[in-house]
């Protein structure tokens, strides 16, 4: 295809596509204002500190409009960045260095490096959060300038986007019509670039070596199945993707998830609202496996009322009436803070007061939300299952479970994210009727691997035998305490060779984004319960993520087939 050099990047793909493109790399970062520059000729402290706030509330507005506009992932994201961008702790460190007559840029950049730092030293998830308080730096700043933002480049015609990383309201905002595939040299399998890629169909490969050297114009190849960038492709990669363009159309999901031998796997959906689920159900979901509760919380900076809450759950039951919707109560903490429920000064956020122990912290937001969600059940036609995340110990599934009974809910479950959990199922599903394993989490915590890390892509993997294991103990604790029901909400189940190791390894339904339904429903008509019990056995004895993943997709002639 080219006379010029060929060169290859490895990275880790994350979301499947074959593409050929132009690169578009993200502009350059908004420079740093001079370090205490006094106040611009002719202001004063009072009109400086003015135009900080301005600012402040123009870039949070700008953002919360933009969550309005999304959905899913994209408005959880948004939402959380808008809240960072108006926190009153950043402005009033800002505020009073104009004070002492800096001017609002120098102040601004100043206040938040302060804090980036701060959250960097905490690791884990707060660091990821330290790179959110930069990026709201860079449109505070932009806005103080009268600059435009730093954010996707424009474009008229399709392009493969290249980048160190991007931050939330980046991704957010991605539009699949404009970008052909996503390149970024940090990030893992779990980060908010891939999970969003992925929701958006958009091929994508993170923690790509060396891709600084990719500069705008080059045409590349973009491989998000075997995580390959080539830049100056041969006709060999041309016709891949030429293979790939052409490859079989994918039928449409017909609401009804089973094996070839007729064993019936329900697939349901992730959302995060009411207009997620609307699209789910009209995609052929059969029902919710997560709802993620926090599109209700984050971007406020107190408890949302009891009629909000019920208003919110409500319309999520709306669109699956008659179905199961499983929802997930409040998961604040760690990289979801939430100022009236969280610690924001913990060492280690990861392994803090998240999820369900903030019950012991802040007792009786988890009894309002139930109360809200039982409320809401008995308004609608849904089947509500109501689930706790980060569940430790039997102990924590009893009083959880008395909890959903005394808001008069049906049936509560667990979610399994922490290796205790998964090995003492068995004795948790004696405490509760259903788990349902969150295999982002569980990765991150088995392989001890911040999941936001590109550097640790490779060990946070769902496809390390050492997870699989910990979803085999689950099932098998729950085979012990009366076959009870085992689903996985993670993003794993999105995987369609995976999807086939999970059901084989006995798990009961999966939930995934709705652009997984079609892809994962595919495969599973492909195989029988006795092949995906075969395809479980050889992940499990699998000593690497690499050839657990190999073993099984050879075996798999279909995902050729669909180019997945």
């Amino acid at each position: 295809m080219s006379t010029h050099k060929v060169e290859k990047f490895s990275g880790v793909g994350v979301s499947a596509g074959r593409v050929i493109g132009t690169v578009r790399r993200m502009p350059d970062a908004i420079q740093a204002p001079a370090d205490g520059a006094p106040l611009p000729e002719g202001a004063t402290i009072d009109s400086e500190t003015a135009r900080l706030a301005q600012a402040t509330q123009a870039v949070a507005a700008q953002l919360k409009a933009r969550a309005a506009l999304a959905t899913g992932d994209a408005q959880a994201v948004l939402k959380a960045t808008a809240l960072m961008a108006s926190d009153k702790s950043l402005l009033k460190s800002a505020t009073k260095l104009v004070a002492s007559g800096t001017c609002a840029e120098s102040a601004l950049w100043e206040a938040a490096d302060a804090v980036a730092t701060q959250l960097s030293a905490l690791g884990g998830y707060m660091a990821e959060r330290a790179g959110d308080v930069l990026d709201v730096r860079a449109r505070i700043v932009a806005e103080l300038r009268g600059v435009p933002a730093p954010g996707i480049p424009d474009s008229e015609t399709p392009f493969v986007l290249v980048a160190v990383d991007l931050a939330p309201a980046d991704t957010a905002t991605l539009d699949p019509a404009k970008v052909l595939a996503l390149v970024t040299s940090d990030g893992g399998p779990q980060s908010h670039t891939a999970i969003i890629a992925r929701s958006l169909g958009l091929p994508a490969i993170v923690a790509a070596s060396d891709t600084t050297a990719l500069v705008d114009g080059d045409v590349v190849y973009v491989d998000g199945i075997d995580g390959l960038v080539v830049r100056n492709p041969t006709e060999v990669e041309s016709a891949t993707a030429r293979t790939y363009a052409n490859r079989e159309q994918l039928p449409e999901f017909d609401g009804r998830g089973v094996l070839a031998d007729g064993h019936r796997v329900p697939l349901l959906a992730n959302v995060g609202s009411g207009t997620d689920a609307q699209a789910a159900a009209k995609a052929g979901a059969e029902g919710v496996g997560l709802l993620r509760t926090e599109f209700c919380f984050l971007g406020r900076e107190k408890e949302p009322s009891h009629e909000e809450q019920v208003a919110a759950y409500g319309a999520v039951f709306e669109a699956f009436a008659q179905k199961k919707v499983v929802v997930r109560t409040l998961d604040a903490g760690a990289d979801k803070p939430l100022p009236f429920l969280t610690d924001s000064t913990e060492p280690n956020p990861a392994l803090g007061v998240r999820g369900y122990r903030t019950d012991t912290t802040s007792p009786g937001v988890l009894a309002r939300q139930l109360t809200a969600i039982s409320e809401a059940a008995a308004n609608h036609q849904a089947e509500v299952w109501t689930m706790a995340p980060m569940i430790s110990t039997p102990a924590e599934a009893q009083d959880f479970a008395a909890l959903v009974r005394t808001a008069n809910l049906a049936t509560a479950g667990v979610m399994i994210e922490v290796p205790s959990a998964a090995l003492m199922a068995e004795r948790i599903l004696e405490r509760c009727d259903f788990v349902s394993i969150g295999t982002n989490d569980l990765t991150q915590y088995t392989m001890a691997a911040d999941r936001q890390l590109g550097s640790l892509a490779e060990l946070n993997d769902p496809w390390q035998p050492a997870v699989l294991h910990m979803i085999a103990a689950t099932s098998a604790g729950a085979q012990g305490a009366g076959a009870k029901p085992v689903g996985v909400c993670g993003e794993a189940a999105a995987d369609p060779a995976l999807a086939v190791v999970l059901v084989g390894l006995g798990v009961n339904t999966l939930s995934m984004n709705k652009r997984a339904l079609s892809p994962v429903a595919a495969v599973l008509r492909t195989v029988d319960l006795a092949t995906a019990q075969k395809l479980a056995q050889l992940a499990l004895r699998a000593a690497s993520a690499e050839e657990a993943r190999s073993l099984v997709r050879a075996q798999l002639p279909e995902l050729d087939r669909f180019g997945l």
